[in-house]
C-alpha cells in the first residue's frame, strides 16, 4: 500500500489548482469534481499519452465521438437495464443509503445471502437498517416535450455501447480488416450510491475505451496483446511495476458479457483497487444488439469466407482514476534547508508546466524585460511555460515543486551581463548556470 496519505493529495490538488469540489460555493454535490487549469493540463497530457499510444499508433484504430445520451433499447440490449446494479440498504432513521455489500464487507449480490450477512447489523450511524434490494446505478432522463415511456433516456455509463451502435457504421464507410478497433474518450454517469476516495469513485467520470474486434479463433493472442501494451502504458504514466497488481477475476464475478477479465489494480492510500479493466466481451453485445435492433451485425470477410459476428477485447481506462494514480506516484517529499517540502515528481511529457520563468527580482524593469524575452523564446518553443514574478525566489520555487514543474529558469543580474540563466532542476533542486542561446537544448524538452 500507498505511503502517501489521501488528505494530502486531495489538500495539494485544492490549493494549487488541480481539482476543485464542483458547485462548492453551494455545498458542493457528492462524487462530482471540476478540473481546475492545472487538472484540466494534466488530464489533457495523459489523455494525449493514451491517445498517442493506442489511436495513431495503430493503423486498424478508428476513433469516435458517441452521444451521452442513449435510448432505453440500447441498454436492454446490452443488458444494463437488467444488470447494472448494486444491492442498497437504508438507514431507517436518517435514510441514508449505503452498499450492502460494503456494511457485510463480503463482494455477494445475492439478496439472500446479503440478508443473513446484515441480521442484527447497524448503520455507520449506528441505527437499524431496510433489507437489501437491488438499486439500478444508471441515471434516468426523459427526451422531447412528454415524460413517458417512450421518451425515456439513459446518460451512458460507459462509452462502449456507442461503440457498438456505431459498428455498422464503421465496416460500411471504411471496410476495415480484421482485426481492428474502435476508440473513444467521453464523459459517462452512474448514479453511484456512496462515492468515495477523492475521484476513484464518481457520479460524473471520463472513461477513455476501445473495443478491439478479432476473429473469435484469435482472441486470445489479442487479449495478451493488449494486457502487455496496458503495462507499457502504465510505465510511461510513471506508475511504479510495483504498485501495479493484474488480478484475474474469477467467472462468478464477472460482468455479465464478459468470458475473461483482469483487473489491473493499483497501490492507492485507501488500498489496492482497480485502476483499468481489459475484458474478454466474446459477441455479447453485437449479437444482442443484432438481436435488439433487427439489423445484420455480421462482419464479411474480404476473402470471401464465412460471414461472422466478431468477438471483442475491451480496455477501459478510468481517465479520473488515472489521474489520481499519477498524483499519487508522483507525490513526494523530502527536507531542504532544514524544511519539509512537497513536490510531484510527474514524467515531464505529463507535467502540465515544463518550464517556469522567474526574474530574480520583479522591481526592475531592465530585469523583467530580459526575463519576459527568455520567457517568449521558451512559450514559442515548448507551449506549456509559466511566468512567475509574485513573492521571493524560494517561495516560487517550492510553488513550482508542488505542481511538478520540471525546470525553473531565473534570470537575474548576471544575465544581463553574459546572456546566461540559472536552471533548476525539480527533482534535485540542483542548479547551474547555462547560456540563452544552449536553454532549450540543455533543458531536452520539445
Amino acid at each position: 500500500m500507498s505511503e502517501v496519505k489521501l488528505d494530502d493529495i486531495v489538500s495539494l490538488a485544492k490549493r494549487r489548482g488541480f481539482i476543485f469540489p464542483s458547485s462548492e460555493i453551494y455545498g458542493g454535490l457528492a462524487g462530482v469534481y471540476d478540473y481546475g487549469p492545472l487538472g484540466v493540463m494534466l488530464k489533457h497530457n495523459i489523455e494525449n499519452l493514451w491517445w498517442s499510444s493506442f489511436v495513431t499508433a495503430w493503423d486498424d484504430m478508428y476513433p469516435i465521438d458517441s452521444a451521452i445520451l442513449g435510448p432505453e433499447k440500447v441498454f436492454e440490449a446490452s443488458g444494463h437495464i437488467a444488470g447494472f446494479t448494486d444491492p442498497i440498504v437504508e438507514d431507517l432513521i436518517t435514510k441514508k443509503r449505503y452498499r450492502a455489500d460494503h456494511l457485510t464487507g463480503v463482494d455477494i449480490t445475492d439478496l439472500a445471502e446479503l440478508k443473513k450477512l446484515l441480521k442484527g447489523k447497524k448503520s455507520p450511524d449506528g441505527n437499524p437498517l431496510s433489507e437489501p434490494k437491488i438499486f439500478n446505478m444508471m441515471l434516468k432522463t426523459y427526451v422531447g416535450a412528454s415524460e413517458d415511456s417512450e421518451s425515456v433516456s439513459y446518460l451512458r455509463p460507459e462509452t462502449a455501447q456507442g461503440m457498438f451502435t456505431n459498428f455498422k457504421n464503421i465496416v460500411d464507410t471504411f471496410s476495415p480488416d480484421m482485426p481492428f478497433g474502435i476508440a473513444q474518450i467521453g464523459k459517462v454517469f452512474r448514479n453511484e450510491i456512496s462515492p468515495r476516495d477523492f475521484l476513484f469513485r464518481l457520479r460524473e467520470a471520463e472513461f477513455m475505451e476501445i473495443e478491439y474486434f478479432v476473429h473469435p479463433d484469435k482472441w486470445e493472442e489479442a487479449f495478451e496483446e493488449w494486457r502487455t501494451g496496458i503495462l507499457s502504458f502504465y510505465k510511461k504514466l510513471g506508475l511504479p511495476a510495483k504498485m501495479i497488481h493484474e488480478h484475474e477475476i474469477a467467472a462468478k464475478d464477472r460482468a455479465h458479457y464478459s468470458k475473461r477479465t483482469i483487473d489491473f489494480e493499483f497501490d492507492f492510500p485507501f488500498g489496492q483497487k482497480e485502476l483499468t479493466g481489459l475484458a474478454y466481451r466474446t459477441d455479447y453485445d453485437l449479437k444482442h444488439h443484432q438481436e435488439f435492433s433487427g439489423k445484420n451485425l455480421e462482419y464479411r470477410p474480404k476473402d470471401g469466407s464465412k460471414p461472422f459476428i466478431p468477438h471483442v477485447i475491451e480496455p477501459a481506462f478510468g481517465l479520473d482514476r488515472l489521474v489520481l494514480a499519477v498524483l499519487t506516484a508522483a507525490y513526494s517529499e523530502d527536507e531542504q534547508g532544514g524544511e519539509k517540502r512537497v513536490f510531484l515528481k510527474l514524467p515531464t511529457d505529463l507535467a502540465p508546466i515544463k518550464v517556469a520563468v522567474l526574474p530574480l527580482v520583479k522591481n526592475k524593469p531592465e530585469l523583467t524585460k530580459k526575463a519576459r524575452e527568455v520567457y517568449k523564446m521558451l512559450k514559442d518553443e515548448l507551449g506549456n511555460v509559466m511566468w512567475v514574478d509574485s513573492g521571493n525566489i524560494g517561495k516560487n520555487y517550492r510553488k513550482m515543486d508542488e505542481i511538478g514543474t520540471p525546470f525553473c529558469v531565473t534570470i537575474d543580474f548576471q544575465t544581463l551581463e553574459d546572456d546566461t540563466v540559472t536552471v533548476r532542476h525539480r527533482d534535485t533542486t540542483d542548479q547551474k548556470r547555462v547560456g540563452i542561446k544552449e536553454l532549450n537544448d540543455s533543458l531536452g524538452l520539445e
